[in-house]
């Protein structure tokens, strides 16, 4: 609609400076002032006319439309994606790489992996927030969260070992007129956070890195001396640190070193994440350096990483999918050199308090007792085969079901093993300038050595009941039967290569109790066992049973000399103390006059004093 009076249509115009003059007596005037100005300046309608004739109404049409199309909900989203590269810290693409997209509870969205040039895409997601996980065999899991994806969303994964993410680096210098820093080397992690410090004159110590209010911090620090253990002989010291900085993430290290020598060392760093009702992923790996067990004069040096993954399948399946990478080598050159993958997994199936259960290893079991922060339950054994190094492992397969309740458990399963490299363990007594001591693992300060033994296969069964006790203590019983290589006492003289061949596979059977609890009012932690087994038996019956007792006599003692009242830390008395009796011992003379003497487990003696803060 057009004003078809022209002289009404300016009369509705207004000049710039009476604007101006109308909104400055509006910011100065009194309540009743600005009424006036308002009305004196507006402009008036003619009798008749409706005041709506005021406005164009193509324009108010035009406003009205888009208001009404703003107020109309969507009917639909448009679907989003999510691509990127998967690099490692070098900045080569990983081809293979698992990557999943994840909702804000973590739970699984969609998974794919990265193709021959690393990359990844994930097409019709639904606009929103979302995690991103990318995980790949021997690194950690690279995680980024609350990533807000849009129409075309980028992410860019890095993936790093665990040695890229934890290294050891000289402290960062302090400015001149900055206190003096006291710390020698810093344990960091990639954030530069410090986590374990070396002090120049004194043992490693444990700090918060103070980015959390209330960080769990665990560490303790522990001096033994100890004999007849392979490996381990002499005077010790082991320091561990357990640490969650946050609530899903939590942190594992442990050093263990002979204060008088410059070289013998283990290490273990582990890392593991809680993926929430997804699982959890976890790392570890572990170092060993022990110039004193040679072959040929030549050092040993191991190290391994394993890298694992739990899954959760509804309330009633967990899977547990991973793999161990490891390396053995002689100080003396690259010919002594064998690296291997150890894969394996775990099928759980629950109803109630029962558990079906298949299982596949490929590295065997550690007993009973075996702590986590030790580098030597990550590592497999070796042994040696006319001076070359060899790994024991197999490959050992399940199928078992366990019941348990609040105050007992019975657990039946059966097994098919494949065992190759057996390691046989034997107290040396070389004489001066015997060849055969260098073609076998010998540990000199324990005169401990390590040969390969006859490969063999065997199927058996396990079964084992377990209940609690009043007071706190718990009781084990357990079977087992399954082939083993055994040695025949002789009383000739026979070569070494005459007394290996003598071992052979053989089925037998072992019998094992266990007791184990606290004692009120002292708080002496106790564990003892006994195993029994044919004493000509030189390795074990089922070797990847999962907390298998030692052989025969064994007692482990720890007890608390002081602790806090808070219970934040204090000290403890160790006591380790295997094959009590000294049983099993089969012994053999060579020709050339060495002996030999083979035990599945030597008598030893561990003692030591521990402090935890």
């Amino acid at each position: 609609m057009q004003f078809r009076n022209k002289r009404l249509h300016n009369r509705f115009r207004l000049s710039w400076n009476e604007v101006q003059a109308a909104l400055g007596g509006y910011r100065t005037a009194d309540p009743e002032a600005r009424a006036g100005l308002i009305r004196s300046t507006l402009p008036r309608t003619p009798p008749g006319l409706p005041m709506t004739v005021m406005i164009h109404r193509p324009h108010f049409a035009c406003f009205v439309l888009l208001i009404v199309l703003a107020c109309i909900p969507a009917q639909g989203t448009t679907p989003a994606s999510v691509s990127g590269l998967v690099c490692d810290s070098a900045g080569i693409p990983q081809i293979g790489t698992e990557v999943e997209l994840l909702r804000p509870d973590l739970s699984v969205a969609a998974s794919i992996y990265t193709n021959a040039n690393g990359r990844f895409l994930f097409s019709s997601v639904q606009p929103g927030r979302y995690a991103i996980k990318a995980m790949g065999a021997s690194f950690l899991p690279a995680l980024r969260e609350n990533v807000r994806v849009r129409a075309n969303t980028v992410v860019n994964l890095t993936l790093n070992t665990l040695y890229e993410a934890m290294q050891w680096l000289p402290a960062a210098p302090r400015a001149g007129a900055a206190q003096k820093d006291d710390w020698a080397w810093t344990l960091r992690s990639a954030a530069n956070r410090p986590l374990l410090r070396w002090l120049e004159d004194g043992p490693l110590v444990v700090v918060s890195d103070g980015t959390r209010a209330h960080p769990r911090l665990k560490a303790r620090l522990m001096a033994t001396g100890q004999e007849g253990t392979f490996g381990e002989s002499g005077e010790r010291i082991s320091v561990s640190v357990e640490s969650t900085p946050s609530n899903n993430r939590e942190l594992l290290a442990h050093v263990d070193f002979d204060p008088s020598s410059d070289a013998a060392l283990e290490s273990m760093l582990g890392f593991r994440q809680e993926l929430g009702f997804a699982g959890s992923v976890q790392s570890v790996a572990a170092v060993a350096l022990h110039p004193e067990i040679e072959v040929g004069g030549e050092g040993l040096n191991e190290a391994a990483v394993r890298t694992w993954k739990t899954m959760n399948l509804g309330d009633e399946i967990e899977a547990e999918v991973g793999s161990s990478q490891v390396l053995a080598r002689l100080s003396g050159g690259p010919g002594g050199v064998v690296a291997t993958a150890l894969p394996f997994a775990t099928l759980d199936w629950r109803q109630g308090a029962s558990t079906v259960r298949y299982r596949m290893a490929t590295q065997l079991a550690d007993a009973e007792g075996a702590e986590e922060l030790d580098a030597g339950s990550w590592l497999p054994r070796l042994t040696a085969h006319d001076g070359q190094l060899r790994i024991e492992h197999g490959v050992h397969q399940e199928v078992g079901w366990e019941r348990h309740t609040d105050s007992s458990g019975v657990a039946v399963l059966v097994f098919s093993d494949r065992i190759n490299n057996p390691v046989m363990e034997a107290t040396s007594h070389f004489v001066a300038g015997d060849p055969t001591a260098a073609t076998l693992l010998l540990d000199n300060d324990s005169s401990l050595v390590h040969v390969t033994g006859t490969n063999f296969s065997t199927t058996g069964m396990q079964a084992s009941y377990e209940r609690s006790l009043p007071g706190g203590n718990y009781v084990r019983l357990s079977y087992a039967n399954g082939n083993a290589l055994v040695m025949s006492a002789s009383s000739r003289t026979a070569s070494l290569a005459q007394v290996l061949s003598s071992a052979h596979s053989r089925r037998a059977q072992t019998y094992s109790l266990s007791l184990s609890g606290t004692l009120e009012g002292s708080g002496t932690h106790w564990r003892a066992s006994y195993r029994w087994q044919p004493e000509d038996t030189v390795t074990q019956v089922a070797p990847f049973a999962l907390d298998a007792a030692e052989p025969y006599l064994n007692l482990h003692i720890r007890q608390p000399i002081h602790r806090h009242w808070e219970g934040g830390g204090g000290f403890e008395a160790l006591l380790d103390v295997r094959n009590l009796l000294a049983q099993g011992y089969r012994p053999f003379l060579s020709s050339d006059g060495s002996v030999l003497i083979f035990a599945q487990d030597q008598r030893s003696i561990r003692a030591g004093l521990g402090f935890t803060f």
